[in-house]
């Protein structure tokens, strides 16, 4: 092999370097840089509410704070008046959980009702049917972080 054909070998893996790792990392900084950041009042915020999906009766209203309800990564906040019971049903996604307000029953398929109060963090796992109760300590305010695209399906998968 000739120096020229040296060369031109090392010029080519430095482009395929450059396309495969440097230019996704700029193009994730500068995306990352144009969205705007967030900041609600959860608690007493001025926030539109529209109704929960059908498989959740009266007495459930629910907001998107952040993201796309058809993509990755979206949170929303799911409010619930007292008495309220969340019959079973089962997401996609997993659900990173934080309860604002209110007392809430929550429980997965297999496990014990756990019972949540203001200030719990709770965690449920993708297609594990679960049902929940707002308590009369209600109404219960519970902030939701989908991973992977929101929806909920009655029953069991």
């Amino acid at each position: 092999m000739d120096v020229s054909s040296k060369s031109d070998s090392l010029k080519r893996s430095l482009i395929i370097f450059l396309l495969i790792f440097l230019i996704p990392g700029i193009y994730n900084q500068v995306s990352a840089q144009t969205e705007n950041s967030v900041a609600i009042n959860l608690i007493d915020g001025n926030m539109e509410w529209g109704d929960c999906p059908d498989i959740i009766p009266n007495g459930c209203k629910v907001t998107l704070l952040h993201g796309d309800l058809s993509k990755n990564n979206a949170d929303v906040l799911f409010k619930f008046e007292p008495g309220t019971n969340i019959p079973e049903h089962w997401h996609n996604s997993a659900e990173r959980m934080i309860l604002l307000k209110g007392e809430l029953e929550v429980t997965y398929e297999g496990e014990d009702t756990k019972t949540l109060k203001a200030g719990h963090y709770a965690y449920g796992p993708e297609k594990k049917p679960h049902d929940a109760r707002c308590n009369d300590e209600g109404p219960c305010l519970l902030y939701v972080a989908f991973i992977k695209p929101v929806d909920a399906f009655a029953g069991k998968p």
